[in-house]
């Protein structure tokens, strides 16, 4: 663990207070980093983290927010006042000293020019560089975030890429004026754990090459534990805690602190009891699912998922783990007839539901609902809670439908959430009350499976352990099964009675959650499993390139 330097901080922020119009989003944040340090943000959604990195590089305003006082000091050798730089000096600071790396590539990169346009556009920028120069230092940039083949993808476009790739060309663009702050926004949330790994031994390295101080924002706390130098605690808006990361985990003073601690999923806590031979309510033989090879496609025709066999029980869990790429999600669709399979049998509650025509099928639907992961593109945002939440059993003419303000508030309160919530609106909702209410949605039809598709990935620790906690809620009272996807291992060790692990479309790896995380007989279950974040654990040094997924 890095001691921190007596040099003067590289960034420093004092009193700082947020506001978006009349509302406070944060309240007298002071912290200091220093150079060649990493400091962890860490807090629950609406603890005011991103507000502070936004407002670090003056972006707060463009998302309507303003910096209502304080001081965010850029030092070196250039001191500058950040809070007081006018728009020209701002742009020449941005992408230059201080660069970001924000969650979502997809978000970020622009999805019309190529990756080697966009890294000259910042070379273009902030060093006068153009053609040929302006190409070798964008190879260069590529090359050194350890991307494979760096002359083809500077010709390629972002949707082209996997989601380890785009994340390594958000580094390498953040990085390729060598900043002396580099501000890491969730940068692997969404990441699967090996690709995660490999971009936090990538981000380690490179601040190592260069000195450069980083400032990580995030609510994994097993990341935290293996990158952080010091931690900074927020909660609603203001610090609650500071210190060593490793004082900090041992003997923390904070009660909020506690709490995360408490809510945070560990490797190694247990799975849920195995249940005595269920009755199968989903039965999958020999399903393959075939993307491309269509006429005006361009491509050849590429098994995404291969000959799966998989059961579910009345009242079980089975998680579905592995990388992106690796066909979880087209399992789920194909199960779901979302997507077409080519071959295979699917059978649920005894009968076949493959090859029937939508208008047969659709009877079926009632009984299997899914819960995708982001909440709020799955909610239509013109539709007040009463219509959302009972539209299901409306379509499908169920008697409950008849008085439909009765069922909504039925709905929220066997999902926790206060009755006089069926007037509002998708955008008045946090993160994880709006993943409640998919949750509610599905429900209305009284399904005998759920398929959760990543459904808590994009929630902080505590909301995901209390959807989590909901469906074990639900389960128990109403005996719903749940096909649950996830690339955190350690919440799909705590929820998951079985588990099955894909590798390129095929299931290589199945059985009781215990033994199969306990002693797994597969080399990619252990190197999954050897990838995972563990609070007091380091990261390896080593830095590999990584390769193209075989499937999307």
């Amino acid at each position: 663990m890095t001691v921190t330097p007596p040099n003067p901080p590289v960034l420093s922020v004092r009193d700082l207070h947020v506001a978006f119009g009349s509302t406070g989003a944060v309240h007298g944040l002071s912290f200091d980093i220093h150079k060649g340090e990493t400091l962890a943000l860490v807090g629950e959604s609406g603890s005011g983290k991103s507000a502070t990195a936004l407002s670090i590089l003056r972006l707060i305003e463009r998302e309507g927010g303003r910096i209502a006082g304080g001081s965010i000091r850029l030092g070196g050798d250039r001191p500058a006042e950040i809070t007081g730089l006018k728009p020209a000096a701002l742009r020449a600071l941005r992408g230059d000293r201080i660069a970001m790396i924000f969650q979502e590539p997809m978000t970020s990169l622009n999805p019309v020019m190529t990756i080697g346009a966009q890294l000259a556009e910042t070379l273009a920028l902030h060093r006068n560089l153009r053609g040929t120069a302006a190409r070798e230092a964008a190879r260069a940039a590529l090359d050194r975030v350890r991307i494979p083949e760096p002359d083809r993808r500077l010709r390629q476009y972002p949707h082209e890429l996997s989601g380890g790739l785009r994340q390594r060309v958000m580094i390498a663009m953040a990085l390729i004026c060598e900043p002396e702050v580099l501000i890491a926004d969730e940068p692997t949330t969404a990441l699967d754990v090996t690709t995660q790994a490999e971009i936090l031994r990538l981000i380690a390295a490179l601040q190592r090459d260069m000195g450069m101080a980083v400032l990580f924002i995030t609510h994994d706390l097993g990341v935290v534990s293996e990158i952080a130098d010091r931690v900074v605690v927020m909660k609603d808006g203001r610090k609650v805690e500071e210190g060593r990361t490793a004082d900090l985990f041992s003997a923390p003073r904070a009660p909020y602190t506690r709490e995360l601690m408490a809510a945070s999923p560990r490797l190694g806590e247990g799975a849920p009891a195995p249940l005595p031979a269920p009755e199968p309510v989903l039965k999958v033989s020999g399903l393959t699912t075939i993307f491309g090879g269509g006429l005006f496609s361009g491509q050849a025709p590429a098994p995404a998922v291969r000959d799966v066999s998989l059961e579910l029980g009345r009242g079980e869990t089975l998680g579905l783990v592995g990388e992106s790429g690796c066909g979880k999600s087209t399992l789920a669709r194909s199960i779901m007839r979302l997507v077409e399979p080519a071959t295979g049998r699917i059978e649920l509650m005894g009968a076949r539901i493959d090859g029937l025509s939508p208008a047969r099928l659709k009877p079926h639907r009632a009984r299997m609902q899914m819960v995708f992961q982001d909440p709020y593109a799955s909610l239509n945002p013109r539709m007040s809670v009463r219509d959302l939440v009972t539209e299901p059993a409306a379509l499908h003419g169920l008697p409950e439908a008849d008085d439909r303000a009765a069922l909504a508030a039925d709905l929220l309160a066997r999902v926790g959430l206060p009755a006089d919530a069926v007037h509002r609106y998708p955008h008045q909702f946090s993160g994880g009350q709006r993943q409640r209410l998919c949750i509610a949605r599905a429900l209305s039809v009284r399904p005998q499976i759920i398929v959760a598709d990543e459904a808590v990935s994009a929630l902080d620790v505590s909301n995901a352990r209390r959807i989590t906690d909901l469906m074990a809620e639900i389960q128990q009272r109403d005996g719903v099964s749940f096909l649950f996807i996830s690339h955190d291992i350690a919440i799909v060790e705590r929820v998951s009675h079985r588990v099955a692990v894909m590798l390129k479309g095929e299931i290589v790896e199945t059985g009781l959650t215990e033994q199969v995380l306990r002693d797994p007989q597969h080399a990619y279950t252990r190197k999954l499993l050897s990838a995972v974040p563990r609070i007091g654990r380091r990261p390896a040094p080593a830095v590999p390139r990584i390769e193209e997924p075989v499937f999307g």
